[in-house]
């Protein structure tokens, strides 16, 4: 039996984590350590045994400390962050907060606990990090490794990077038993609708612009939530203190394409269920139409990074991870689960 702190897990990712977690390793017990912003949401996580919601800040110390203290805690997953580059740029100041004086929040906490008070206790410190801190890459160059110089073009990369190099000082300086995984795109359940994937699926049931930015060839490496839960499952378990993991998809596809296939599979499931039709009476699947009349072109934000691949060939090796969905999979799935929980998103709409 094993007590972990989730930091984030009422976000999309640390949620489904949470839920992946309490699945295969039902003797734990999991406090999730969150701040209920407006990407966090207890519903994520209503119902699940074992498992205890904190409201709380990261970057409150004695809080951190308490709850490791008190609970005894021999594991960190750290999810939670700042981590939309749209935001990023027009208010990065929470971004630097949460993201960077966040994570050093808690390597302090874990630091005093796990090895200053002398517990002699196994303990391990994982960060969930992103591929955006490699910067970007051009149409033939190597995906990312895990040597791949950092170079973050946004504030929230930049502030994730920040946090990578502390996740690393305090293995190399103090010592503390850490990992660091960087995951490529993530999509699938629970995934608040700002974000591609669910905001243009959604577009798409109410008759909404698909609004591409550029020209659309903005190339993703796309990894369903599920697979990255595996990943990061199989490095807690396996990883080698002090090392970095690439979690990749294996699905590097550009923007057009995604949004392609989300149209295409947003009107097979019309075609499919009549009953689709009178849920979303607006959609142009609803009306013998398809989705991707809705699609638009719009100017490229600031400092969009050209493109992202990710090479998992560590965690392969190492860890035994492979993805185990293609996109058309994954985002099939996704849609039912977004068509079966309307009771779930349709509330974030109105924020």
């Amino acid at each position: 039996m094993a007590e972990l702190m989730v930091t984030g897990g009422a976000g999309f990712i640390g949620a489904n984590f949470v839920h992946y977690w309490r699945a295969r390793h039902p003797e734990d017990t999991i406090t999730v350590l969150d701040a209920l912003t407006y990407a966090g949401n207890p519903a994520n996580i209503a119902g699940l045994d074992g498992v205890d919601l904190v409201e709380g800040d990261i970057c409150d110390t004695p809080l951190v400390e308490k709850l490791l203290s008190e609970r005894g805690i021999q594991t960190i997953v750290h999810f939670a962050a700042e981590s939309h580059v749209d935001r990023s740029i027009t208010g990065p100041d929470a971004f630097v907060t949460t993201n960077v004086i966040g994570t050093h929040s808690l390597l302090k906490a874990a630091r005093k606990l796990w090895l200053d008070s002398g517990t002699g206790k196994p303990h391990r410190f994982h960060h969930v990090s992103t591929d955006e801190v490699y910067g970007s890459l051009g149409p033939e160059d190597p995906a990312f490794s895990e040597t791949t110089p950092y170079s973050p073009n946004s504030p929230y990369s930049a502030s994730k990077a920040g946090s990578d190099h502390l996740v690393r000082a305090y293995h190399h300086t103090y010592g503390l038993e850490v990992t660091t995984s960087n995951c490529s795109n993530n999509y699938g359940p629970y995934q608040f609708p700002e974000k591609l994937i669910p905001l243009f699926l959604l577009n798409c049931l109410y008759s909404r612009n698909l609004p591409i930015y550029g020209d659309g060839m903005n190339v993703r490496d796309w990894l369903h939530v599920e697979d990255h839960c595996n990943g990061i499952e199989r490095v807690l378990l396996h990883g080698r203190p002090g090392e970095t993991y690439n979690i990749g998809g294996g699905q590097e596809l550009p923007n057009l394409k995604v949004i392609e296939e989300i149209c295409a599979t947003v009107d097979r499931a019309f075609a499919a269920d009549p009953s689709l039709a009178r849920r979303f009476p607006d959609a142009p699947a609803a009306k013998g139409a398809t989705s991707d009349t809705l699609k638009t072109f719009v100017t490229d934000r600031a400092g969009h990074d050209r493109r992202y691949a990710i090479d998992e060939t560590k965690a392969r090796s190492e860890l035994n991870y492979a993805p185990r969905r293609t996109f058309s999979e994954g985002f099939a799935q996704t849609l039912d689960w977004y068509l079966t929980h309307e009771d779930w998103w349709k509330p974030l709409l109105k924020q």
